[in-house]
């Protein structure tokens, strides 16, 4: 196996199966995909953002084995008539057609958008089996009155590293930019070095991306 010192890439990430502690397991980057399968397989929640996930995963490591959480339903959620006082967990909530016209008119706008806090309230809601979280509470987390919940930027390494790659003036002559970054950050996922852009990576991979310099 291929490796490097330091700051630098080691190349295989073993698999899940094969790790004993949440410290090793930590040391590599995993998908959130990969997370919410591994989580899946272990019969936990599977469900939200990367750092719910982890979070999850961690539990586990350290002994808690809980299954998930299966909310019974005691009627038909559907016909429940919705007003702001209405729980989230006894109307069906969704990110659908009927939330969206219902917060549409409490607003008077016909151009409603469901935002990523609003989504990261609603994992908070089922994890916690909050029972007392009302759709007035959903809107002040759209109207940006309540902190209850906020999605987690960080979760957009990817994101930040491709950004990072094109901001820096050194890469101009790369094309395509985003064919370079995503090599890079193959090398970058399965490492124990950080998750981040810096012009080092492309002097350590010059040979696997030298092909794409198209400086005249």
């Amino acid at each position: 196996m291929k490796k490097r010192e330091g700051k630098h890439i080691m190349w295989d990430r073993p698999d899940f199966t094969t790790i004993k502690t949440y410290q090793e397991f930590s040391q590599y980057y995993w998908y959130r995909a990969e997370l919410a399968d591994i989580c899946k397989r272990l019969g936990k929640e599977h469900s939200g953002v990367k750092k719910e996930l982890e979070a999850q995963i961690k539990q586990y490591f350290a002994g808690n084995v809980a299954q998930k959480k299966v909310r019974l339903k005691t009627k038909k959620e559907k016909d429940v008539e919705l007003t702001l006082d209405t729980p989230l967990l006894t109307c069906g909530f969704a990110f659908n057609t009927r939330f969206r016209e219902f917060f549409a008119q409490q607003m008077g706008s016909s151009s409603f958008k469901f935002t990523a806090d609003m989504a990261a309230a609603w994992r908070k809601v089922k994890a916690e089996g909050n029972d007392r979280f009302t759709l007035r509470d959903m809107l002040a987390i759209y109207q940006g009155q309540s902190t209850y919940a906020k999605y987690d930027n960080a979760s957009c390494q990817w994101n930040q590293f491709l950004k990072d790659f094109c901001a820096d003036e050194n890469n101009a002559a790369f094309q395509p930019k985003l064919k370079v970054a995503a090599i890079l950050w193959q090398k970058v996922k399965h490492s124990t070095a950080p998750k981040v852009y810096h012009q080092q990576l492309v002097k350590n991979f010059w040979d696997d991306i030298s092909m794409y310099w198209k400086r005249k």
